[in-house]
């Protein structure tokens, strides 16, 4: 995986230490933050794992959300936050088949990512109706 899996690592090593600090943790006050933190790094381990996947081992999108527990409606969006697919998200910010494509050719044929055009918005929570 090269330096995917150097980043991959970093994220799983970020996510241990701050379970290790939780765990040592009096209160649980004190550990929210440190769990919280931990799965952010877990999260973003998962989304990086799934890119390499895709793209280095030719996992579909859908079978990377079954690997991932993810609804295959979720990945894209994961996907378009990744380092090495946010080039080729959609200005909707999903990541489709045919942008995992175009990653792969890059990939093989040693081609630079293109410039991203258009800002990723980080993912938040929408309640679909008010309550």
């Amino acid at each position: 995986m090269g330096t995917g899996r150097n980043q991959l690592d970093a994220l799983m090593s970020d996510a241990a230490a701050a379970l290790s600090q939780a765990e040592r943790s009096t209160t649980a006050k004190d550990a929210l933050p440190l769990l919280s933190r931990a799965q952010e790094q877990l999260t973003r381990a998962i989304d990086e794992a799934m890119a390499a996947a895709v793209i280095e081992e030719g996992t579909s999108l859908r079978q990377v959300g079954q690997l991932a527990s993810l609804s295959e409606n979720a990945v894209g969006p994961r996907l378009a936050r990744t380092a090495r697919l946010m080039p080729y998200a959609t200005p909707e910010g999903r990541v489709t088949r045919t942008s995992v494509e175009r990653a792969r050719y890059d990939a093989e044929t040693g081609r630079p990512a293109p410039t991203p055009d258009h800002p990723i918005e980080p993912l938040r929570f929408r309640r679909r109706r008010d309550t």
